[in-house]
């Protein structure tokens, strides 16, 4: 069975960083589709952050460029999304998500999520 486990979440105040991490069970991220989507109350889910390709490129939302970068650690097994200069925007529940076959960026049906952990910025 399949399982990702989203942690790292929190509370902090506007110009805060955080970093998610999403460990996998049953699953290896080595060479497969991740990503990282976020949905705020009354919004839908929106692609954060999403490995485009088995070459490494990666795609990121355009409010969030230049302040998340999306890693993976093959030997923990674990996902990563740094998030500097956070910004009250940013609140939001978000997921890990990935999948064996790659598809299109972001769009794609990903088989696999996380639970979600939350993150709350105050201004």
């Amino acid at each position: 069975e399949v399982q990702l486990v989203e942690s790292g979440g929190g509370f902090l105040q506007a110009g805060g960083s955080l970093r998610l991490s999403c460990a996998a069970s049953g699953f290896t991220f080595d060479d497969k589709a991740v990503a990282w989507f976020r949905q705020a109350p009354g919004k839908d889910r929106e692609g954060v952050s999403c490995l485009a390709s088995a070459v490494g490129d990666t795609y990121y939302a355009d409010d969030v460029k230049g302040r998340f970068t999306m890693s993976t650690d093959n030997a923990k097994n674990t996902l990563y999304l740094q998030m500097n200069d956070l910004k009250p925007e940013d609140t939001a529940v978000y997921y890990c998500a990935a999948d064996s076959y790659w598809g299109e960026t972001c769009a794609q049906d990903y088989a696999y999520w996380g639970q979600g952990t939350q993150v709350t910025v105050s201004s």
